[in-house]
């Protein structure tokens, strides 16, 4: 993979910047932090050379002044709201969260439950907390938020939320996932410091849309691709722009937002610090970009990817019309179509030849290999198992597991475990091949080549099953479908 984005100088000048914003408000920062602080795959694909735990090892820069607090809605609690990338809930995502913060050395001083309103959940989920040893606060819904600001900056507003209590210089607030209600903890806490006579300031960490890149290139198109279905746009931020004569990119909340928010810095403070949302921000990312040609093709893929999963969701009544839509129109400003992605012909072209469903893989140094629907296993596995060969210089037409390693686990399947596929799934192909590499030398060499499948592309005729994509996604391979069924039938698992 070429490599497009320099991750240690971003750790180094990231950390310098908020280090910058502490001392701009004389020691005390409330840094909102959005986006995903671990496994942030998203910016690992379209800035190739990014580190999914980037922004968590930028903070252990400044471990002994950080103080975590993670924000949680209590609807979030009470619905068991889902994040999609990990199937958890928000509640135990916070559990796993601050497990892996502390793992990192981090701080965790508390957990606030905003928009508390005697939700039963949420009192559970809190007296779970505290008899794990974590303070919890809450924080209560304020009619008219945010355009209130009389009551918002009040004693019956932010005043009837408990203060976190910190101990830190940098107060970092996260959160499972968007709506957890970051923005409001800060201010909240804003307010509280400066009635006790503390002087303190609010920055906001956002990776994407990147402010100093402009606002059509294919690394902001890719963010929009990204929230296709939140329906985020990106823009031009017109405070900045006015104030600065500068032209730089935000997107529509936060620029929407950025009047009532000035107004509330000015009650809290007595003024605004900030001329516009982009003075708001401590992101360097965009400073970081050592090749933006690798940067745009990377992100121009994203984009394509995004479409394909967008359909399918349609497909799979997890999506409407209007993300793909949105995703058409995007393709179009960033001049992609299919040829930008050569596994999609060449999966076509296998399936058309054998008719029947069929998956292609990309290899490092360009080569092609597919993988066809067979009496004994899947598209996908047979994929899989045909790019290990050519990464190995296998022969693909030896054999690297016998059928007396194979027909058991078919026979496990049907008969045992009520499967009426007998076709061996990704996982199941993949087991039995580290089985024989015991005996095998030639498939412990091709299993020697798993690490080589990361980041390479794939594309599949039909929706992958749950357990292919799963598999898929763990080696690393960026895989697309065509948006539809093997079969005809109504149900799919």
């Amino acid at each position: 993979m070429k490599i497009g984005f320099d991750n240690q100088k971003y750790i180094e000048i990231q950390s310098q910047r908020i280090k910058e914003r502490i001392a701009q408000f004389g020691g005390k920062l409330y840094l909102e932090f959005g986006g995903k602080l671990f496994d942030d795959h998203h910016a690992e694909r379209v800035l190739p050379g990014f580190e999914p735990d980037s922004k968590i090892r930028m903070l252990t820069q400044l471990a002994d002044q950080v103080e975590v607090i993670f924000a949680i809605n209590a609807a979030d609690i009470e619905k068991n709201k889902v994040r999609g990338d990990l199937g958890i809930t928000y509640d135990v995502d916070v559990l796993r969260l601050i497990d892996a913060f502390r793992a990192m050395g981090l701080y965790v001083g508390s957990v606030v439950i905003t928009r508390y309103n005697r939700q039963s959940a949420a009192d559970h989920f809190q007296k779970r907390l505290e008899d794990l040893g974590v303070k919890v606060y809450r924080h209560y819904p304020i009619e008219g938020y945010p355009h209130n600001i009389p009551l918002i900056v009040s004693d019956e507003g932010y005043g009837k939320n408990d203060f976190v209590e910190t101990t830190r210089p940098l107060a970092v607030v996260t959160a499972p996932g968007p709506g957890s209600g970051k923005m409001a903890v800060c201010l909240s806490q804003l307010y509280h410091e400066y009635k006790r006579g503390v002087k303190a300031g609010y920055a906001k960490f956002e990776t994407f849309p990147v402010w100093n890149l402009p606002l059509k290139h294919p690394v902001n198109l890719a963010y929009e691709a990204a929230t296709a279905d939140l329906n985020d746009v990106n823009m031009i931020d017109p405070f900045h722009l006015q104030a600065y004569g500068e032209t730089t990119v935000n997107y529509n909340r936060d620029v929407e937002v950025f009047p009532v928010l000035s107004a509330i810095f000015e009650h809290i403070m007595g003024e605004s610090p900030y001329k516009s949302p982009t003075d708001m921000g401590v992101n360097m990312i965009g400073s970081c970009i050592v090749d933006d040609e690798v940067v745009c093709e990377a992100s121009r893929q994203e984009i394509l990817r995004r479409y394909y999963d967008a359909r399918c969701d349609r497909r799979q009544g997890k999506g409407g019309d209007e993300a793909v839509y949105k995703l058409e129109l995007l393709m179009k400003q960033a001049e992609i179509t299919d040829e930008l992605r050569p596994v999609v012909a060449a999966a076509r072209d296998k399936a058309e030849q054998k008719d029947s469903p069929a998956v292609a893989i990309e290899l490092p140094d360009g080569r092609i290999v597919t993988g066809k629907t067979s009496d004994l296993m899947g598209p996908s596995a047979g994929a899989l198992l045909n790019a290990l060969k050519a990464l190995a210089d296998i022969n693909k037409k030896v054999h690297l597991m016998s059928a007396e390693a194979l027909l058991p686990i078919q026979k496990l399947k049907v008969e045992y475990l009520g499967s009426q596929n007998p076709r061996l799934h990704s996982d199941e192909v993949l087991i039995a091949l580290a089985s024989s590499a015991t005996n095998n030398p030639l498939a412990a060499l091709a299993l020697e080549q798993l690490a080589a499948l990361r980041d390479c592309q794939a594309h599949a005729t039909v929706i992958l099953s749950g357990t292919d994509m799963t598999i898929y996604k763990k080696l690393g391979l960026q895989v697309t479908c065509d948006p539809q069924y093997e079969t005809k039938k109504l149900y799919h698992r």
